[in-house]
């Protein structure tokens, strides 16, 4: 006979959920896996809230599956782990990003890029091996195999270094790969929100002249004094733009609005990249001879394998890199969600779940 879910999944869990495409979470009571020989049980103590939540819970991108508990960038206290862990020991502190499980025998899982992996599983809305779902990090439990969970340094302050588990490894994995990463380039961001703010931190941590590009002249004060960025740019002055033109060496778009790339293409010095990170829903339009008039690239990046996520975590820790956060109470995830959507946060809500998850709600 074939078990229920109540006794496959045995550990009582309570989260908030969104059951529809209005996305309105409300409290939900679920179970979770009992910890497995290489798994890890996490007590969640903060959890992020990255705009991709947004996108899933009112499903923009057309894979949404509810209920759904988002949440993939988790930071808690590891209460049990398995036989075969050797990672993870009680009362560790440690964090799971957007990836809970891959296939872990194809190319890319054997060249530590799990996240390209054509079967890696999402730690919300997607199924897990067993053909469950899987449920995110606003709510009080996780479990989840040792290989997906990275340890926090001690040093680091647990709320603010939660939305590096996206948004830091989402900046920080280009900047590496795409060869970025040299003292004396020049790197422009593209959006001073959740993402292109640390990607600032990060840029600068690693030596290059950093420019923001924004639509917002009220940002200026912000980008430079704040987060370090040595110059600013408007992207709807022609002006600025012209000014501008073949003067950087890449540049990360974080926007995950429609907006125009052609003037962003004409920032790039010849064989020049712009990096995609945005998920931005519907085409872009795309001229080409602006390609090939500089070699010039353009490229998309999402995320980043475990071990690279593992590197950063501890690059972050070492040059004091966390995100700007504003904590809320989980009953304020709803109006957190309605701001989030006009941009009205500097620059990353984190959920202090520990204090504020009621199971009573």
């Amino acid at each position: 006979m074939e078990k229920s879910p109540e006794e496959v999944h045995p550990v009582k869990v309570f989260g908030w959920a969104a059951t529809d495409t209005s996305g309105t979470l409300s409290p939900f009571k679920f179970s979770r896996r009992a910890t497995g020989d290489k798994d890890v049980k996490l007590k969640i103590l903060y959890c992020g809230i990255c705009h991709s939540d947004l996108h899933q819970l009112k499903n923009e991108w057309g894979f949404s599956k509810y209920p759904m508990v988002p949440g993939h960038e988790i930071v808690g206290e590891v209460t049990e782990v398995g036989s075969k862990v050797e990672k993870f020991k009680l009362g560790d502190k440690a964090g799971v990003g957007c990836l809970v499980g891959s296939c872990r025998s194809c190319e890319n899982c054997s060249n530590n890029i799990e996240n390209y992996c054509s079967k890696g599983i999402a730690t919300y809305s997607a199924m897990y091996h067993d053909g469950t779902p899987t449920y995110g990090g606003y709510s009080d439990i996780i479990v989840v195999d040792e290989h997906f969970v990275v340890r926090v340094p001690e040093n680091m302050p647990l709320a603010a270094a939660a939305p590096l588990l996206c948004a830091g490894i989402t900046t920080y994995s280009p900047l590496r790969y795409f060869g970025l990463d040299k003292p004396g380039l020049h790197v422009g961001v593209v959006g001073l929100g959740g993402l292109g703010h640390v990607g600032v931190k990060f840029a600068k941590a690693l030596g290059v002249k950093v420019t923001v590009i924004s639509t917002s002249q009220s940002k200026q004060k912000e980008a430079i004094e704040r987060l370090g960025a040595d110059s600013f740019l408007i992207s709807s002055d022609p002006d600025q733009l012209q000014a501008a033109m073949g003067t950087m060496d890449g540049i990360l778009d974080t926007v995950a609005a429609t907006h125009p790339v052609l003037p962003l293409i004409g920032l790039l010095k010849t064989n020049g990249k712009l990096i995609m990170l945005g998920g931005v829903a519907k085409p872009l339009d795309l001229p080409v001879f602006p390609l090939l008039m500089g070699r010039k690239l353009v490229a998309g990046s999402g995320i980043g394998g475990m071990k690279e996520t593992q590197e950063m975590i501890d690059f972050a820790a070492k040059h004091n890199i966390t995100a700007d956060i504003e904590v809320i109470p989980m009953d304020y995830v709803n109006t957190a969600m309605e701001r989030l959507a006009k941009a009205d946060v500097k620059y990353r809500f984190v959920i202090d779940v520990a204090k504020t998850l009621k199971p009573n709600e």
